[in-house]
């Protein structure tokens, strides 16, 4: 990466503080750009969901790792939860969507509760292991919330059997004029695909392990026994470890990378937060392969506002992924990210992937529960994981006094409301919407993959008359 005219600014700057400038390009389609990332994770997406409690469960990390991008479950979970968190997504198809099922005998009220969970929109009624009918959110309007799913489900749904090829599946169910329907093999229920799903299986390569089960990723904090916690979270299956505190540039962290690296044998370690060269130096020298970068931007975090620490995201991008690459390493960006075109210039900076959190936090997908704000507004509730609330779970284990000491101190939002968009609910809607904009931004810099884009890029400084010239209006002037 470059700037424009070669002149470096004296400030640090913000994705909003920059733009990127278009190169005579070779590549004559999105589809000519391959985003497998250069970390050597194994991501097919340079995507990664943050580790937050809100965000990040099961349903995350199959969806995301099923699309090509990782999830990161949070430190919090105790190590046997994730366990089995871990191999529940390892049991997944790679393709097929995991059916929200239920039985005849069961109420509209279990079908409605269910529905918001999954971005497919049916649930398969089951007897059996054998699909007897689909239920769908209409179906459930205007009865009875105790009225048997027996009573509104259609009966003998179109099914699909297991390894139809792609497109046939598209134009099957286009042509029956139905969004979804349950997979079989034989008369066993595999899972449930729809006609965006079928089209995204043919554009994603989803992120698996060496047995072409789903990519798993959990965090570690840096109290208490790292290196025994590591390795139990290794033994559980776990593919990618993340040495996870808000100050990595510390001595108790380093010390914690070093625990961590000494069993993680081949797996990749992942460690931050740092914002500066050094910093990243300093983790890399300790055992990381991979160094997160971010100090406060994200939109959970009070960090800069309560202690003024922290730094320009894309400045400390740049400079970490620096010192990562000179030494062979890379970072990940981490937090700040609003837009697809802040993912495209965290990669421009040199990044490997880019960690999103709040952005996907109102979405099907996310851990939290779907409320409504009283005029049908559909919303999750998202939290910081230095807030009050992330505190009182972290420390439920310890004294009642210990517990409130530790609440004086808390950082970030403890309460957030995350509105889910009609228009793009689920979370491979907002990944559909992220790709294509990075793709976009590959071909207006001449590069097929994630290390040429960092060498093309040429990047410039705005305004912030400049920032708003770029914002489409929703209505006229």
């Amino acid at each position: 990466m470059r700037f424009l005219g070669d002149t470096r600014p004296a400030t640090d700057l913000t994705y909003a503080d920059v733009f990127m400038v278009p190169n005579h390009s070779t590549v004559g389609s999105r589809l000519e750009v391959d985003l497998t990332t250069p970390d050597r994770v194994g991501t097919t997406i340079p995507l990664v969901v943050a580790n937050m409690t809100a965000i990040s469960g099961r349903r995350m990390a199959e969806t995301v790792a099923r699309r090509g991008g990782l999830a990161v479950l949070p430190q919090d979970i105790p190590v046997d939860v994730v366990a089995e968190v871990v191999a529940w997504t390892k049991a997944r198809h790679p393709v097929y969507d995991t059916a929200i099922t239920l039985s005849p005998t069961s109420t509209v009220a279990d079908a409605l509760s269910l529905l918001t969970k999954r971005a497919h929109g049916i649930v398969v009624v089951v007897e059996d292991g054998f699909p007897l009918g689909v239920v769908t959110d209409g179906q459930c309007q205007g009865v009875d919330r105790f009225t048997q799913l027996s009573q509104v489900m259609t009966e003998d749904p179109l099914t699909v059997p297991a390894g139809t090829d792609l497109p046939k599946i598209f134009d099957v169910l286009s042509g029956e004029r139905v969004s979804a329907a349950p997979v079989v093999e034989g008369d066993r229920l595999v899972g449930v695909i729809t006609r965006k799903g079928a089209l995204r299986s043919a554009l994603y390569q989803p992120a698996v392990d060496a047995q072409g089960r789903l990519l798993t990723s959990a965090a570690v904090g840096i109290n208490g026994d790292v290196a025994g916690k590591s390795a139990a979270l290794l033994a559980a299956g776990v593919d990618v470890l993340v040495v996870d505190t808000a100050h990595g540039h510390q001595e108790k962290a380093v010390e914690a990378v070093r625990a961590a690296r000494s069993v993680a044998g081949t797996t990749p370690v992942v460690a931050g937060n740092v914002v500066t060269a050094e910093g990243t130096r300093d983790l890399v020298e300790a055992g990381a392969d991979v160094v997160k970068v971010g100090v406060g931007p994200g939109a959970m975090c009070t960090t800069r506002m309560m202690t003024g620490v922290g730094r320009p995201q894309f400045s400390a991008v740049e400079e970490c992924a620096a010192a990562a690459r000179a030494l062979g390493k890379h970072i990940w960006a981490d937090g700040g990210v609003r837009h697809p075109r802040d993912i495209a210039l965290a990669l421009a900076a040199g990044a490997a992937s880019v960690m999103v959190g709040s952005w996907f936090a109102g979405t099907y997908e996310s851990a939290g529960d779907v409320h409504d704000d009283g005029s049908g507004r559909l919303y999750k509730e998202s939290f910081g994981m230095a807030s009050a609330r992330a505190v009182k779970a972290r420390t439920s284990t310890r004294s009642g006094f210990d517990r409130a000491r530790a609440g004086l101190f808390e950082e970030g939002i403890s309460s957030s409301r995350m509105y889910l968009d009609p228009a793009r609910p689920g979370v491979e809607d907002l990944v559909d919407q992220i790709v294509a904009g990075v793709r976009s931004s590959f071909t207006y810099a001449g590069a097929r993959t994630v290390d040429e884009f960092h060498e093309r890029a040429v990047v410039g400084v705005q305004s912030a008359a400049g920032y708003e010239e770029g914002r489409p209006l929703p209505t006229s002037w």
